[in-house]
């Protein structure tokens, strides 16, 4: 037993440095892309901003079927006749994903209308956009039930299904907010920090399941309706993201198999930085970035 264990030791260094050589030849010899030709997506807020890019760009990458969730049906219907267009079969639900009941029922009546999801794409969002003094007890739930539990329900809803079929993806879009909040947003970023651990959790969970894989996406800020209004002190430093750039780095990280995906890439120093530097100077890097007050304009969508 002894023997057993010191030989998983000296093996487990080796196994590491093995995996990161393997991530770097990753990087230069692109791996094997995903065929979508097969798929049924889901997209939930499907019907306006990063969701309907998301849309778009599976269904020019040959999805079979797109199926849009979200709550406005307007929207839906736009996106939708606008997929069918583009020639790919394309369907819509009108659902609140943060109601437990009613994800349940729609998924139901997807599985039937249109057959099995193969990969669910976990987008719908909201975001109050105030302080939490100043935050409406409604609004802060609203924004807990959609943002995270919502995900409960819709990947108890598809995952069992990928499970049998052993032929599955679960995406997440989530923010960089999840691994560095500001003010002004506080139920936004607690949502997405919580998703962000669901995912986590999820994705090592799904290490030994054959098929099924998990993807999150955690962007800085990107110019939708959403977030109106919100400012960055340095916006030729710090662009914010388009979200047809978004929708198409996800949709690439699905078909690569990528679990975790920071966009863009110079978000990694930000959480490098986090890791090693005091609470004072992360707190003087937020003034100086203008993070901190860059809610004091936020309109969010009308």
């Amino acid at each position: 037993m002894v023997w057993k264990w010191l030989g998983a030791l000296l093996l487990f260094p080796v196994q590491m440095l093995y995996l990161v050589v393997k991530a770097a030849v990753c990087l230069v010899l692109p791996p094997r892309m995903r065929d979508l030709s097969r798929d049924s997506v889901l997209v939930t807020g499907g019907g306006r901003g990063i969701g309907r890019h998301l849309a778009r760009e599976f269904a020019r990458r040959g999805a079979r079927k797109i199926i849009l969730w979200g709550r406005t049906e307007k929207c839906l219907k736009e996106t939708t006749e606008e997929i069918r267009m583009m020639g790919t079969e394309c369907h819509y639900f009108i659902c609140d994903v943060g109601n437990r009941e009613e994800v349940y029922r729609q998924a139901k009546a997807v599985r039937e209308k249109v057959g099995d999801i193969t990969i669910l794409v976990n987008n719908a969002a909201v975001v109050h956009g105030k302080s939490l003094m100043d935050s409406d007890d409604d609004a802060l739930l609203k924004s807990q039930h959609i943002n995270t539990l919502g995900q409960f329900w819709t990947t108890k809803a598809f995952l069992p299904r990928m499970l049998e079929l052993q032929n599955g993806h679960i995406v997440c879009l989530n923010s960089v907010l999840a691994l560095s909040a500001i003010p002004g947003a506080i139920d936004y970023c607690t949502s997405k920090a919580s998703s962000f651990a669901f995912m986590e959790s999820l994705t090592l969970g799904l290490l030994d399941c054959p098929g099924v894989n998990a993807t999150t996406v955690l962007p800085f800020h990107t110019s939708t309706e959403m977030f109106q209004g919100m400012r960055i002190r340095f916006p030729s430093l710090f662009p914010p993201l388009k979200p047809e750039t978004v929708a198409r780095r996800t949709v690439e990280a699905v078909q690569m198999n990528q679990a975790f995906l920071l966009l863009p890439w110079t978000m990694h120093v930000l959480v490098i930085l986090k890791s090693i530097l005091p609470q004072a100077a992360l707190e003087e890097i937020h003034k100086f970035s203008g993070s901190y007050t860059c809610m004091n304009t936020f309109k969010g969508r009308t």
